[in-house]
């Protein structure tokens, strides 16, 4: 983002006016301006008075981030000309380490708000995603957390960068929460790599529509589960939508299961040591 000052340092206020009249720099709100190519939502978020941050931003780098109302922006807290509060906004006031014409907040501090705008499980599938990704390494996830509240460390023995997608966080998570054994990411002789293996026979593939939509990859995905089925595994397949909004379903799924091989009824009961993998 650029000063009018900036851009007179580079064309006549004529040759600005004729840029600006063809569309080749937007003026973004009184004495900031971007070029044609800056992306919308950043543009939207200069409008409404910050930079992008928190779930906006990370989305907007393909981070995993559970949906949310409104787009969020960081705003220093020593701003003038704050505009009015928008309800399209939603507003994070505090001081920032970038300069102050970026578009953008730091990535640090963006992942760290977001853990604070998400609920547990969310802030753990956010972090492993951004370290899947190699957004930022152990020395960044620890600068996320020196940013946090000490109530927020418990989350940290808890992050598994193995988990490729967010929705396999999330089901990591329901399934540890059960006291089952987990192994993420396990290779199967004339299966592939699946997603978890929970107590040495239950496969667990979270499938969603980018990946899975389609009869070649519904006869794929078919092919797969009957070798496994030769095994003797038995393979679970819940769809994202119903682990990001509707856990209680897949929680209840993966315990029928469990109890109709055991024959036995006291899956999820509290544990008292922690078993198997993250």
């Amino acid at each position: 983002m650029l000063g009018y000052a900036d851009l007179r340092l580079e064309f006549s206020r004529r040759r600005i006016d004729a840029l600006l009249a063809d569309g080749r720099i937007i003026r973004l709100r009184k004495g900031s301006y971007v070029g044609a190519d800056c992306p919308p939502l950043l543009g939207a978020a200069a409008r409404g008075g910050g930079r992008l941050d928190c779930v906006s931003l990370l989305r907007l780098l393909g981070v995993f981030v559970l949906e949310s109302a409104g787009t969020h922006i960081q705003m220093d807290r020593t701003a003038t000309r704050i505009p009015r509060k928008d309800a399209r906004f939603v507003r994070h006031f505090r001081e920032s380490g970038v300069v102050r014409s970026s578009l953008v907040a730091d990535l640090v501090e963006a992942v760290a708000q977001a853990c604070r705008c998400q609920s547990p499980r969310a802030a753990i599938a956010t972090l492993d995603s951004v370290v899947h990704l190699g957004l930022l390494d152990e020395v960044g996830i620890a600068e996320v957390f020196a940013r946090l509240p000490r109530r927020y460390q418990v989350l940290r023995e808890l992050l598994d960068p193995r988990s490729e997608s967010g929705p396999e966080t999330l089901v990591r998570l329901l399934v540890r929460g059960l006291g089952l054994d987990i192994d993420l990411q396990v290779v199967l002789s004339g299966v592939g790599r699946v997603d978890l293996i929970v107590d040495g026979w239950l496969i667990i593939e979270c499938d969603s529509e980018a990946h899975h939509s389609g009869w070649p990859a519904r006869r794929r995905d078919s092919r797969r589960d009957l070798a496994a089925a030769a095994l003797g595994f038995t393979t679970l397949r819940p769809i994202a939508e119903d682990i990001m909004y509707h856990p209680d379903i897949v929680v209840e799924a993966v315990r029928g299961l469990v109890q109709a091989r055991r024959g036995a009824h006291n899956v999820g009961e509290p544990r008292t040591r922690t078993r198997g993998t993250r």
